[in-house]
Formats: C-alpha cells, sequence, structure tokens
C-alpha cells in the first residue's frame, strides 16, 4: 500500500510539535476502525493511529488517549508521545504479533495469563479523568438496536434471547481495569516480553470479559479453555465459576458478529465485513449450543 501524494490527514501529521528532526512515513496494515503508519524521526520509531470517534462502536478517543495513557505508565503499553482528538502516537514495538496458534501454545498462554493479570491490577492506578464501564451485553443491546429493522436485523430476537440468558448464567462480577478486546494482534512479542495495544474498547468490567474474548478470538479447545481459567485465578475452575466464564466466552463470540454487521453499515475501512460476521455468527451458535448442553 503505498501513501497518497495528497493526504490532508498525514499532512497535518508531519506539521505536529513532537517530531524531533525530519520524519518519514510508511503505511502500516491492521486496524479494523482506523489508518496506521509507522514514522521514523531522529528520536526512533513511532506508530501514528488516525482514527475519530466512532459512536456506532462507543468509540471515544479521550477515554481511548487515557487507557493508553495508564496501560503505558503500567509497563503494559508502549510509550504514548503525542496525542490528539483523532491522532495517537506510540513507541513502535519491534517484534512480531501473535496469531490464534500462539494463543493455543501453552507456554506463550501462561506468559498472556501474566499480562493479563498485572493489567488488571495496575493500570486502573494510573488512569486520569472519568472512567467508563465496559458490559458486553449493553454493547450487545445497543448494537441490535441499531440493526433493528435492517436486513442484518433478521435474527436478533433470537440472538437477543440467548444473550439475555447469557447475561443472567454471568451473575455478579468482580470488576477490574480491562482492555476488552483480545483478538491475538492486539499482543506484541518483542523477543523479551509481550505487550497490549489499542485500548479502544478499554473500560472496567469483569476479568472474565477478558478472558473469554482471548479463548474465543483463538478458538481455544475445552482443555486449554480450563488451562486458561486456572493459570488466571491460581486454581482449578469449579463449575460455578466455568458457567460464568463460558456464559463471558460465548457472549464475546456473539459481540464479534454483531459488531461486524454494524461496521458493515458505516465501511470506514475496507473489509468483508459479512464473512467477519457470518464466521463469527457460525462460531456463536456452536460455543450455545455446547454451554447449553453443559450448564444448561
Amino acid at each position: 500500500m503505498k501513501i497518497a501524494a495528497s493526504d490532508p490527514d498525514l499532512d497535518r501529521v508531519r506539521r505536529l510539535p513532537c517530531w524531533r528532526g525530519s520524519v518519514s512515513f510508511e503505511p502500516l496494515g491492521g486496524g479494523l476502525s482506523n489508518r496506521n503508519y509507522r514514522a521514523r524521526d531522529a528520536e526512533g520509531d513511532w506508530v501514528v493511529r488516525i482514527a475519530g470517534e466512532v459512536p456506532e462502536h462507543g468509540i471515544v478517543r479521550a477515554n481511548d488517549i487515557a487507557a493508553s495513557r495508564a496501560a503505558a505508565a503500567a509497563g503494559i503499553a508502549p510509550e504514548l508521545r503525542y496525542a490528539e482528538a483523532d491522532i495517537l502516537i506510540i513507541r513502535f514495538v519491534g517484534g512480531r504479533t501473535l496469531t490464534e496458534a500462539d494463543v493455543r501454545d501453552a507456554s506463550t498462554r501462561l506468559r498472556i495469563v501474566d499480562l493479563l493479570g498485572r493489567a488488571h491490577r495496575e493500570i486502573g492506578r494510573h488512569l486520569r479523568g472519568p472512567a467508563v464501564m465496559f458490559w458486553v451485553f449493553h454493547a450487545l443491546r445497543d448494537y441490535a438496536a441499531q440493526l433493528q429493522d435492517t436486513a442484518d436485523g433478521r435474527d436478533l430476537d433470537r440472538l437477543m434471547t440467548a444473550a439475555a440468558g447469557l447475561e443472567q448464567a454471568v451473575g455478579r462480577i468482580d470488576v477490574v481495569f480491562g482492555h476488552n478486546d483480545l483478538l491475538p494482534a492486539n499482543i506484541i512479542d518483542d523477543g523479551s516480553r509481550l505487550w497490549l495495544i489499542d485500548w479502544e474498547y478499554a473500560g472496567y468490567g469483569s476479568p472474565l470479559f477478558d478472558l473469554g474474548n482471548l479463548a474465543g478470538n483463538s478458538q481455544l479447545d475445552e482443555a486449554a479453555w480450563r488451562d486458561l481459567l486456572a493459570a488466571y485465578h491460581g486454581r482449578p475452575a469449579d463449575a460455578g465459576l466455568l458457567r460464568r466464564a463460558g456464559a463471558m466466552r460465548v457472549a464475546s463470540i456473539l459481540r464479534e458478529s454483531l459488531w461486524a454487521r454494524v461496521a458493515k453499515r458505516h465501511r470506514r475501512v475496507a473489509v468483508d465485513f459479512d464473512a467477519y460476521a457470518a464466521e463469527h455468527l457460525a462460531r456463536f451458535s456452536i460455543a450455545h449450543r455446547a454451554f447449553l448442553e453443559e450448564h444448561g
């Protein structure tokens, strides 16, 4: 992908006061709701994210910036060098983004659990300003309201009935500051440690969502799922925890499907949202059926 000869947004980024000496840019892949560039100046390499508000997904950049700053202060995320309402400039981390296969590797999964545990314990200590709550069932209800009376809303009654049952199964929760978008690609291994990036959906909520989201996005099998829960909690998961966490896991898969249906209506980036939604709906159907068979 080439940089356009005339790009007003990138021209504005070039004029920012944060650069040291001359600065160059090249496109950087990734991101389903923003444009990314790798920048280089006299002090090193940086990631430039150009992204405005995304109200249909509840993304408020002030919250994103505050979470990114707190996560960096806690040593969980790279340094946040500069931020405006629609621009974030973050230290570039050399290394590789994880894949589903990486998360399915037991030793790598233990490293991720350690990272998540530190994030849940420490980021909130550095957060300043208003704090938001992330509740997947609120997100599902909001998505369903946006999709009502559209071609992509044809099966909403059935899906939201399922979501209501899952919400009841979760019950009362502990509260931590969570990431809430644990795609494997949001975790970077620099060769010596892991970093967690992209804090658009961050907010206070249940640690079970981060665990279930990681498992759902990585298609962990039952043994790996139980190992994940045991590693995070320091003990084997009992029946109650398996039910609560399992409900979050299934809900997180449904969220991905409805997220894609909503994203399709706005087309901010060139992604096959129909395929993404269909794939995750199929995953949800399988996971929900298995949940009901085990937990009723």
